[in-house]
């Protein structure tokens, strides 16, 4: 196929093999700096990837299964797991190293070599369709071995890492530390050139071919139309940045129109492929400590010495009762452990900012204002992942309230001093003295609204059951205690 360099966009095909779907397009690459140059995107579920066109005339191949795959297409891969050795292979690789999951040797007569169909070099993306692409070594180790006897790998081959874990297993020593391994692979001139290694043609007839110059994986992965750090919005171009550290570089779209279908897929494919995860993560906890959302955030970072604001790109996790921001995603429950910011949601009052409101030309923009913390000022990239956000939000606080049950505000009342509380069960009650006598009382089904002076001063409105008439209910919030907070309570009672 020629290329017409003049025409920076082509339309985006679409192509289904073995039900796994692709996207591919011209587009035009920069590093936002230098003059960008013509390039083809490549899309799948997983991994976006830039390629660039070359013609070779390769030798030709012999088309035999005992070899290991020509090009890196996915694949899948059916093993039946044996008594003695199980699934017959070893891997190497993890998250933490920034390296796929990678099959470092098969044994002999075992149940991977029996398959004919797996190979030194192969990546492990999925185990039986769930994927396995932002785990850590140990935690792909476990869920190989609790992969039941029947099980579907899919996978893609890494030809460039083929000969250096070929090079292991010829060392006939018992197979080293896995991170001493990643370290000399990510050190191996083969390794290092893998982006730029060309796939290999079963034609001997002179042929236009791709070549991957980087990719990007898609899991939790941050997408974005703005200048890294600013509220500068790119005309025309976005970025994709990777958990493992890659980058896309600036992609440009001269039509608006196919820039923005490109936006829209690859950020379903990232929302999918985030959910999955999230799906993982959930099934370590119970009904009211699961996770509700999880994706990138950019938090505005306001500097008094200079006059415009600069942005840094946070993970933000909705979790139980929580709402926590890492500046990196977290790869396995216990990371879930170390944010960098956490906040019980039900002290935390959640605002989406008007645009009238704004700071600067950054849109989708929100406040988290927890008790006795600074306000976070927070965007994201669409209108559609703000409404994500702020309806995980309603659901999270609703977990939170119905957890916690019960809460009571210190109050004062007609010059006295009270409590005043919110039982899940029971509805509003007011109490006044030490012995906690009973003032007024209400039903959830009762109130009909609320109102608040921005300080310490509350009304509540309620409907008298009998008479339909609607009383209300003044007091005012001892100090230290947060008026956003009270009405979190409030706006699902």
């Amino acid at each position: 196929m020629k290329i017409n360099a003049s025409k920076m966009a082509t339309p985006i095909e679409e192509k289904v093999d073995q039900n796994l779907k692709t996207r591919t397009g011209m587009v035009m690459i920069s590093d936002g700096k230098s003059k960008p140059e013509l390039a083809r995107l490549h899309l799948s579920m997983e991994m976006i990837t830039i390629q660039k066109q070359d013609t070779t005339t390769p030798a030709p191949t012999p088309t035999n299964a005992t070899h290991p795959p020509i090009e890196s297409k996915e694949r899948m891969v059916q093993i039946t797991r044996q008594k003695v050795g199980g699934l017959g292979l070893s891997i190497k690789g993890g998250a933490e190293h920034k390296l796929p999951i990678l099959i470092s040797r098969i044994y002999k007569d075992q149940a991977a070599d029996a398959t004919g169909q797996l190979f030194v070099g192969d990546a492990i993306i999925k185990v039986n369709g769930e994927y396995i692409t932002a785990c850590p070594h140990d935690d792909a180790v476990n869920i190989l071995r609790n992969a039941g006897d029947i099980v579907v790998l899919t996978v893609k081959h890494y030809r460039a890492a083929t000969p250096f874990l070929q090079k292991q297993l010829s060392r006939e020593t018992p197979e080293s530390d896995n991170d001493a391994t990643c370290a000399e692979l990510k050190a191996d001139e083969n390794w290092k050139s893998v982006n730029s290694s060309r796939p290999v043609s079963i034609s001997s007839e002179p042929e236009n071919r791709w070549i991957d110059l980087v990719s990007v994986p898609l899991m939790m992965a941050y997408v974005t139309r703005y200048i890294y750090g600013t509220d500068k919005l790119r005309p025309n171009a976005f970025e994709v940045r990777g958990l493992n550290g890659t980058t896309t570089g600036i992609i440009h779209c001269d039509d608006l129109a196919i820039l923005s279908q490109w936006l829209k897929y690859i950020t379903d494919n990232v929302v999918g492929l985030t959910s999955l995860q999230m799906k993982l993560f959930n099934r370590n906890f119970p009904v009211g400590e699961r996770i509700e959302y999880m994706g990138w955030v950019n938090e505005g970072v306001i500097n008094n010495h200079i006059s415009w604001q600069s942005y840094k790109p946070r993970f933000l996790v909705l979790k139980g009762t929580e709402v926590m921001l890492f500046d990196s995603p977290p790869l396995n429950v216990t990371g879930l452990t170390k944010a960098n910011v956490a906040y019980k949601v039900y002290q935390t009052m959640f605002r989406v900012v008007k645009e009238s409101e704004t700071v600067d030309s950054r849109q989708h923009c929100f406040l988290l204002q927890s008790s006795g913390h600074e306000p976070r000022y927070l965007s994201v990239e669409t209108r559609q992942e703000l409404l994500r956000i702020e309806n995980s939000w309603n659901a999270a606080i609703v977990t939170s309230v119905i957890k916690l049950g019960r809460k009571t505000f210190a109050v004062s009342h007609h010059g006295k001093t009270g409590g005043l509380t919110l039982d899940w069960q029971a509805g509003f009650s007011l109490t006044e003295g030490a012995e906690a006598a009973v003032i007024w009382q209400y039903k959830f089904s009762q109130l009909r609204g609320s109102s608040d002076d921005g300080k310490s001063k509350l009304k509540l409105h309620f409907q008298d059951h009998e008479t339909r008439t609607i009383e209300t209910k003044v007091c005012s919030l001892h100090p230290g205690v947060n008026l956003f907070v009270v009405t979190c309570f409030f706006v699902f009672a």
